[in-house]
């Protein structure tokens, strides 16, 4: 059976979790394949808010098997402190799988991420500071520490030992910061989390073949979003992983043959977190209302996002670089007390005009958007159900947006209910 995908299009804060929890009703796996616990994904179930950072959405399903994937990286404690909030919850996590090839963030990480952005000062990239982007180049660097190296003490304290000989080097010749020691270290990861995250961990890779072998459908849900992938976002202001389509087939152990649907999620507008460029950034009266209306503050860090119009520019862009089948837009109803709404068609810069995002990075960050207003519909969308529900503006400013892009919208989301949503015509 074909997996599908579920990838963000624009900068993130799309509404990921919500859509990955609605898809889970036909799954049988949902596989998280990149990124950390950066990423919150915000699920409202009968009331009841689920912000979850690690875990897959599908968790909130009995029948589901959640697996973190090895493209992941895993802060145990953020891991360990999320499975007893589900318990909590009366949600058991127990069937959580959690690959042995995932990388760990340790102290050194998150020490080193808070010092990086405060030293580079008005330069600052706008990072969690939760040791993502470091544990990230660790990895790249052949001396990170995995999940599985949990389960050998001998292992885990012999790599410990030659990475935090340089990591100690640079806190203190660099950062002018106190060493960190290893036995201490040992104590947290080794006594105190290993033995509560060894029963998860497991082949994530031979669990995700044979869920595909049986027929069953297999979810591979990203983080983040593809405007902030490491190559094709808008570097350096990028997460340190692959969100887009591509980095599920890695991140998860899944070649490209075994996906068949790529389900892109948008906002009905935009929004980012953080430094970098943003063309249609509204930052006046109509960016407050936005912000305001759609409770625009990260679920993780609680940092004020940046509003702005739709932008078709980059979905377009989105299109291409995750095989996009379809589109599901997200937060409609935000949109419902404007005269008027704005949608980017092209950017202009030193007279040419741009269909696509320009591939050198002095030129996005002057660009001007060309926009198309179209009339708003100043009617609540929160109980609608069904697509006659919505006003013919509402369905007319979809439509606009679907043909600007290319590929069809089949969901809208009217409200942060899991069931708040209208399905579009096949």
């Amino acid at each position: 059976m074909p997996a599908t995908v579920v990838v963000g299009t624009q900068w993130g804060d799309e509404g990921k979790g919500k859509l990955t929890d609605l898809l889970s009703k036909e799954m049988g796996m949902v596989v998280r394949y990149q990124g950390g616990h950066n990423a919150g994904h915000t699920i409202v179930v009968d009331g009841e808010t689920f912000a979850l950072q690690l875990v897959p959405s599908g968790i909130l399903y009995d029948h589901i098997v959640p697996v973190i994937g090895n493209g992941v990286v895993v802060d145990p404690l953020v891991l360990l402190e999320e499975v007893d909030m589900l318990a909590r919850k009366r949600i058991d996590a127990g069937r959580l799988v959690v690959s042995g090839n995932a990388h760990l963030i340790m102290p050194y990480h998150h020490e080193l991420d808070r010092l990086t952005e405060r030293y580079l000062g008005k330069n600052a990239l706008g990072t969690t500071k939760r040791g993502i982007g470091p544990a990230y180049a660790d990895k790249s660097s052949r001396v990170g520490l995995r999940v599985q190296d949990l389960l050998d003490a001998k292992i885990f304290r012999q790599k410990l030992d030659v990475v935090l000989k340089e990591k100690n080097a640079i806190l203190a010749k660099v950062y002018n910061r106190l060493p960190l020691a290893a036995d201490d270290i040992c104590a947290t990861y080794l006594d105190e989390l290993a033995p509560r995250v060894a029963p998860m961990v497991g082949d994530t890779v031979g669990l995700v073949h044979d869920a595909l072998g049986r027929g069953e459908h297999v979810l591979l849900e990203g983080a983040q979003a593809t405007f902030l992938d490491l190559d094709h976002g808008t570097y350096p202001f990028v997460t340190s992983s692959n969100p887009v389509a591509g980095g599920a087939s890695t991140g998860a152990g899944v070649g490209p043959r075994y996906i068949d649907r790529v389900i892109g999620i948008a906002k009905a507008y935009v929004t980012r977190v953080g430094s970098g460029p943003f063309p249609t950034e509204l930052t006046h009266e109509i960016g407050e209302l936005i912000v305001d209306r759609g409770h625009e503050f990260g679920t993780n860090s609680g940092r004020r996002r940046r509003p702005g119009w739709f932008d078709a520019v980059m979905l377009r862009q989105a299109v291409r670089l995750n095989s996009l089948s379809e589109v599901a837009l997200t937060k409609l109803d935000v949109l419902d007390t404007f005269e008027t709404v704005k949608v980017c068609v092209a950017y202009e810069a030193d007279g040419e005009v741009f269909h696509h995002p320009p591939y050198h990075q002095s030129i996005f960050h002057r660009v001007t958007p060309i926009y198309e207003e179209l009339p708003g519909w100043n009617t609540d969308l929160s109980g609608a159900t069904e697509l006659g529900d919505l006003p013919q503006a509402a369905r007319d400013y979809v439509g606009f947006l679907s043909e600007q892009i290319g590929v069809p919208v089949r969901l809208v989301g009217v409200g942060p209910g899991r069931e708040q949503f209208v399905r579009f015509a096949a």
